[in-house]
């Protein structure tokens, strides 16, 4: 994977393009017409236009990912993951994508998080064992599914 690479669905692409698209046409004419003051609306704008080449730079570098169109004969970033804790039983869901798209109280791990770069590669019944801020932790990968992000 190349550093720069920023691994999107396409619901992350279309997110990312209505909110640059919201920012370069409404926000950019609210914030140049704001009536506080010169100073205060340059480092808005200031702030808006990094905001805006953020976005452009994540769009240039988006590498789509369409986990329904990779097979399920091991983990890859896209594929929706059912874990198994050995330790206390217990079955945990992941979706891997990427980076921006992270958002762990959803389940939606990064592609460069601890768990998914032990998972990622491996296949159905693999039991792993996975060094995590808390400690450690013992998967047995239980199923792949395509489940993408809407």
């Amino acid at each position: 994977m190349a550093e720069n690479e920023v691994f999107l669905t396409l619901a992350g692409l279309r997110k990312l393009e209505t909110d640059l698209a919201y920012l370069r046409e409404i926000k950019r004419k609210e914030v140049s017409t704001t009536s506080e003051g010169i100073l205060h609306s340059g480092g808005l704008l200031a702030s808006l236009e990094q905001r805006i080449r953020n976005l452009e730079y994540l769009r240039r570098h988006a590498k789509l990912i369409d986990a329904r169109k990779m097979a399920t004969d091991q983990v890859r970033v896209g594929h929706r993951v059912k874990l198994q804790d050995l330790a206390t039983g217990e079955n945990v869901e992941f979706l891997i994508v990427g980076s921006v798209e992270a958002d762990p109280a959803q389940n939606r791990i990064s592609h460069r998080s601890p768990v998914a770069q032990a998972i990622l590669g491996c296949k159905v019944g693999e039991v792993v064992d996975i060094e995590v801020p808390a400690g450690r932790v013992v998967y047995k990968i239980l199923s792949i599914d395509v489940g993408y992000a809407r």
